[in-house]
C-alpha cells in the first residue's frame, strides 16, 4: 500500500468527522432558535452532553434576564455566569446528577403562565438526570442501568425503561413547569430523531407504558432489582401522555441531528472528489454485525462499482449496540472498526473511520478509532490477533497498540455515531 494513500485517506477521513461535529455545534444552530422573550421570568434547564454549550450559546444571545440549571457529564462544562452548570457521571448515573434533578424539580416549582422554562436537551440526558420515581433508590437505577448497557438493548429500549421508574422522565419535567411555556431545543443522538426518545424525553408526552417497560426488562433476562420490576407491574405511575393538558403549552424543536452531520461529512467528500453514499442516519443492530454489513457493500462497490464506482465513501449513522461478553476496553466504534477490519481481511482499496461524535466511545478516552489497508498486517507484526481482541469487546487496546485511536476530547455536542468508508 502507498503510504502517501493512506496518509491522504487518514486526513480524508478526519476532515469529513470534523465536519460532522462542527454541523452540530451548539454555537452555530442554538441562536436561530431562541423564542421571544416572555413577559415573566426566564427560567433555563436542560441535560445532555451538549447541554452546558447550549447553554452557553443561550447566554450569548439573550439580552434578558435568566437563570436556570443545567446538568452534563464529568468533563463537558463550559464557563457559563447565569446559567448554573453541574457535572455529573455517564452513562451509569450518580448522586450528583440525581442532586441535580431534584433540584430542577423545585426550580420549576410555582411558575406562571407568563413565564419561559428554555430546555436544552441533548443525548446523554437520561443518564444525567436520574431522579428515582417513588419507592425506588438511585442504586436501583444504577444497577438497571448497567444491566441496559451489557444487554445489547437499543436506546429506545432503554430510554423506555428508564422513563418508567424515574420522578423526571417521559413528560414529567414539562407537567411540573406547567402553566408555564416550556420551548425544548433537541440535539438528536437517537435513530429516527424521536423527541420523546431524545434523553427519555423530560418534556415530551410518552406513548410507551409501565407494561413496555416491563416487556423489555423480560426480553434481555434482566430481573434485578426486585424493586423496579414491582414498580413496572403495579403500573399505576404512568408518564403523561400524548393529550395531557399539563403539556398544552410545551414545545419540542429539533435543532441538531445526524443527517445535517453526515450531510456536512458528504460535502468534504465532494470537495475531495469522491462520490458521497449516505447509507443512513439511523442503523442500529450489534456493532459486529452492522460491519459485517458495511463491509460487504465496500467489496460490491470495489467489485463491481454497485450501488456507485469508486472512488466514493459511505456514510453512516445511527447508535449500534455491542452485547458484552468479554472484558475488554472499548466502546461501540471501536467494535464496529474492529470486526470491519477483520471482516475486509486487508482489502487493499479501503480506508475507515468509526468515533462518536460527543468524543467519547462508551466509557473510554477516545472518540473512536480509525484503520486502513494494513492494519491486520502492523497488528500481526506486534502480536495482535484480531478475532481475539474482538472476542474479548477490547476494540480499545488493539487500535491503542496500533496509534490508530481517534483522540478528540470533549466535542460538546452529540449526534451519536459517524461511518465513513472510503472505497478507492
Amino acid at each position: 500500500m502507498n503510504s502517501a494513500s493512506w496518509d491522504g485517506d487518514r486526513n480524508l477521513l478526519m476532515s469529513m468527522f470534523r465536519a460532522g461535529v462542527a454541523a452540530a455545534d451548539p454555537m452555530r444552530i442554538v441562536p436561530p432558535h431562541l423564542p421571544a422573550p416572555p413577559r415573566g421570568r426566564t427560567l433555563v434547564i436542560g441535560a445532555g452532553k451538549a447541554s452546558a454549550q447550549m447553554a452557553l450559546a443561550v447566554e450569548r444571545n439573550w439580552k434578558q434576564p435568566l437563570e436556570g440549571l443545567i446538568v452534563t457529564r464529568y468533563g463537558y462544562r463550559v464557563p457559563t455566569e447565569r446559567i448554573e452548570v453541574v457535572e455529573a457521571a455517564h452513562p451509569v448515573p450518580d448522586q450528583a446528577g440525581h442532586d441535580a434533578a431534584r433540584r430542577m424539580l423545585r426550580m420549576v416549582n410555582g411558575l406562571t403562565a407568563d413565564d419561559l422554562v428554555l430546555c436544552l436537551i441533548s443525548g446523554g440526558g437520561s443518564a444525567l438526570l436520574p431522579l428515582p420515581a417513588d419507592g425506588l433508590t438511585l442504586a436501583d437505577k444504577q444497577q438497571v442501568n448497567r444491566a441496559l448497557l451489557r444487554s445489547g438493548a437499543t436506546i429506545s429500549e432503554m430510554n423506555c425503561v428508564r422513563k418508567h421508574l424515574s420522578a423526571i422522565k417521559g413528560g414529567r419535567l414539562a407537567a411540573a413547569c406547567a402553566p408555564a411555556r416550556v420551548v425544548t431545543l433537541l440535539i438528536s443522538d437517537v435513530p429516527g430523531d424521536d423527541p420523546a426518545v431524545i434523553a427519555s424525553g423530560p418534556t415530551v408526552p410518552d406513548p410507551t407504558t409501565c407494561t413496555d417497560a416491563l416487556a423489555i426488562l423480560r426480553k434481555y433476562s434482566i430481573g434485578e432489582p426486585a424493586a423496579a420490576l414491582a414498580h413496572l407491574q403495579r403500573g399505576d405511575d404512568e408518564t403523561p401522555k400524548p393529550g395531557d393538558p399539563r403539556l398544552a403549552h410545551a414545545e419540542a424543536i429539533l435543532i441538531g441531528a445526524p443527517q445535517a452531520s453526515l450531510e456536512a461529512a458528504a460535502q468534504v467528500a465532494r470537495s475531495a472528489g469522491l462520490a458521497p453514499l449516505i447509507l443512513s442516519d439511523a442503523i442500529e443492530g450489534e456493532a459486529r454485525d452492522v460491519a459485517l454489513v458495511h463491509a460487504a457493500i465496500a467489496r460490491q462497490v470495489a467489485a463491481h462499482g454497485q450501488p456507485a464506482p469508486a472512488p466514493c465513501v459511505l456514510l453512516s449513522g445511527g447508535e449500534t449496540t455491542v452485547t458484552v461478553r468479554g472484558k475488554g476496553r472499548g466502546g461501540r466504534n471501536a467494535e464496529f472498526l474492529l470486526a470491519l477490519v477483520i471482516a475486509l481481511d486487508g482489502h487493499p482499496r479501503v480506508h475507515a473511520i468509526a468515533c462518536d461524535t460527543d468524543g467519547v466511545d462508551g466509557t473510554e478516552d477516545n472518540a473512536g478509532a480509525i484503520a486502513g489497508p494494513d492494519s491486520l498486517q502492523r497488528a500481526a507484526a506486534v502480536g495482535l490477533r484480531a478475532k481475539d481482541y474482538l472476542a474479548n469487546n477490547d476494540g480499545y487496546t488493539f487500535f491503542e497498540r496500533l496509534g490508530d485511536l481517534v483522540v478528540t476530547g470533549p466535542t460538546l455536542t452529540n449526534v451519536n455515531d459517524f461511518r465513513a468508508i472510503v472505497i478507492r
